[in-house]
């Protein structure tokens, strides 16, 4: 089992609404949870409190990529690529990671695709997380093709908030602009959730020059006998729905429009946290909201988090990287390996994102593929540091990483230009005449360390990877295709460390206590520079190999990542620094 040494300092300070920031294991126990106002205290832990205090209690979860639609904006009119069935998260690991992230003090969870309705086990989906302890509201976003079927079904499981995408009040447009008929069947979805007690229905309106937006006005009116909450959205750039400024209508034009009109508008009371500003005109029975993510972005406040249908861990919409949570639980991952993935993308989001004219640029997936960056600018990147580390039985693969990247695969058979000669590092204390690991005919063997003193054991080991000016500004970006390059090798350099027996066969298995991996830019020589500490309890032998090899595998990981941009890239200088402990006493190097 990992533990995770933060969670042994538990610490609790006032955070939002009168919750507390603390850092809890999956399987806490409720026996301490503190009351406030009556209502109990659900925990938010540091895994899900970024570099900017942010504090993230919901997310969203796409079950699907597929569609009964093709919206313009959401879609490229050419199709998506879909990803095998196989390859989405099945039921069980939604519902695993689900709990997990609420055990984390995830509050709200938001269905949403592709068209979840298209999931024939949506209603089953929305029973098990609804049963869930601490999570107080299931919510969905549909098309609303299908949703008159089943919105009685789903209230009853529990869903207890539902949002309809409809962006025209004209049945030709909505052909137009969804390239299929449908309009009458989503007008009668939302009346049905009305009527069977959804209050309010929202309906998320894209907003696009030229497309409709001479019906802003009509969608106001719309609410004047409706308990509907009409949310104007700004029109945003993913790929392949053609984004240009000419379409962007702002928040500021639409709102300056609707006053000219109605005068009178009320602005309302925000929650915290809240994407919508919310209005009202007086003596309506619904209301409207912004969503003004382009012109006054609210990433200030961002609470959100994202998993996709195909399992990938997005903790900002416009952000392009992620990082897999279907791998690392399919390899076997416990809760406390997945919390660490969640915790390192989580800590490097960024303060905003990067505005809609570079966003325009960037790539990123189509609306459909995400939801129907994880880097952090700064110069030198730390690791949470880990203890109580444990080998893993010897006859677990190589290939099998608790936590990895999509994508991410791990080749031993790395082209390798060893040049010089070696050389034997040792402590002056104690010197070698011949070699440990072999016996009197030079056969190989296994150093019997049965009789050695138990001593407690440490070592640092380095590594450089001279990546080249373009390269460097990539990874310095965070703009690298396959992700977050210095999280995704982080993590494979602490569990090579682990991993080590496994790869040097006369390595003997022991527990690790302690193992910390950094990555610094240096900007001098445009490369970076890996520092891997292994520390062990008391041990017969000690954590040199372990040191190095996570030294290594960390280095071979930054090439991996990066050799798309590059083949010149250049791994030198694996080192041991320093070691102590052990019959042969300590090492610095000079």
């Amino acid at each position: 089992m990992v533990l995770l040494s933060c969670l042994r300092r538990i610490t609790c300070r006032p955070a939002f609404h009168g919750r507390r920031l603390c850092a809890t294991r999956p399987s806490q126990s409720t026996e301490n949870v503190e009351l406030f106002n009556g209502k109990e205290l659900r925990p938010l832990s540091d895994f899900l409190t970024d570099g900017h205090s942010r504090m993230h209690n919901y997310l969203r979860i796409s079950l699907t990529e597929r569609c009964n639609l093709r919206c313009q904006y959401c879609m490229p009119e050419e199709g998506v690529d879909l990803t095998a069935r196989d390859q989405l998260l099945s039921t069980e690991e939604v519902i695993r990671l689900a709990r997990l992230f609420v055990s984390q003090g995830v509050t709200k969870i938001r269905l949403t695709g592709g068209e979840p309705l298209v999931r024939p086990d949506l209603v089953d989906i929305v029973s098990e997380l609804s049963a869930i302890p601490g999570l107080d509201t299931v919510s969905m976003t549909t098309n609303g093709l299908t949703l008159w079927r089943h919105a009685a079904a789903l209230k009853k499981a529990g869903l207890g908030q539902v949002n309809i995408s409809l962006d025209t009040l004209q049945p030709a447009k909505f052909e137009f602009v969804t390239r299929r008929r449908g309009w009458d069947r989503v007008m009668k979805s939302l009346n049905e959730c009305i009527s069977v007690g959804f209050d309010p229905v929202k309906v998320n309106c894209v907003v696009m020059n030229g497309l409709n937006e001479d019906e802003v006005l009509d969608f106001v009116a719309f609410t004047e006998e409706k308990p509907v909450d009409i949310r104007f959205i700004e029109y945003m750039p993913f790929d392949g729905n053609k984004w240009n400024k000419k379409k962007f209508l702002s928040y500021a034009d639409m709102l300056s429009s609707i006053k000219s009109r109605w005068p009178n508008l009320e602005r309302l009371s925000d929650s915290a946290n809240d994407t919508s500003k919310a209005y009202q005109v007086p003596g309506f029975v619904g209301k409207i909201g912004f969503i003004t993510s382009m012109s006054e972005h609210f990433c200030g406040t961002c609470n959100r988090v994202r998993l996709t249908a195909d399992g990938n861990f997005k903790v900002c919409l416009f952000g392009n990287s992620e990082v897999s949570l279907r791998d690392a639980i399919r390899e076997g991952a416990s809760d406390d390996d997945l919390l660490q993935v969640i915790g390192a993308a989580v800590k490097r989001k960024k303060a905003r994102h990067a505005g809609m004219f570079n966003i325009a640029k960037m790539k990123n997936r189509p609306m459909i593929l995400i939801d129907s960056e994880l880097h952090q600018a700064a110069q030198r990147y730390h690791f949470s540091n880990l203890s109580a580390f444990h080998r893993v039985p010897q006859t677990a693969s190589w290939n099998r990483f608790a936590a990895r990247s999509q994508a991410l695969r791990y080749n031993l058979a790395v082209r390798s230009s060893a040049s010089g000669a070696a050389r034997a590092y040792h402590s002056s204390a104690v010197r070698c005449d011949k070699l440990t690991h072999t016996d009197a005919s030079g056969a190989a063997r296994m150093v019997d360390v049965g009789d050695k003193a138990a001593t407690h054991r440490t070592a640092v080991a380095q590594s450089r990877v001279m990546l080249g000016a373009d390269v460097f500004q990539l990874v310095q970006g965070n703009q690298l295709k396959k992700g977050d390059v210095l999280s995704v090798s982080r993590l494979a350099g602490i569990m090579a460390a682990k991993h080590t027996p496994l790869l040097i066969p006369l390595c003997h298995n022991i527990s690790i206590s302690h193992c910390n991996v950094d990555l610094a830019l240096d900007s001098s020589d445009c490369s970076v520079l890996v520092t891997a500490t292994v520390s062990t309890g008391l041990a017969q032998t000690g954590v040199e190999m372990e040191a190095l090899t996570s030294a290594s595998v960390t280095a071979l990981t930054v090439y991996d990542m990066c050799k798309a941009a590059s083949k010149d890239i250049v791994i030198t200088d694996v080192k041991l620094v320093s070691k102590t402990g052990g019959k042969s006493g300590d090492y610095r190097r000079s």
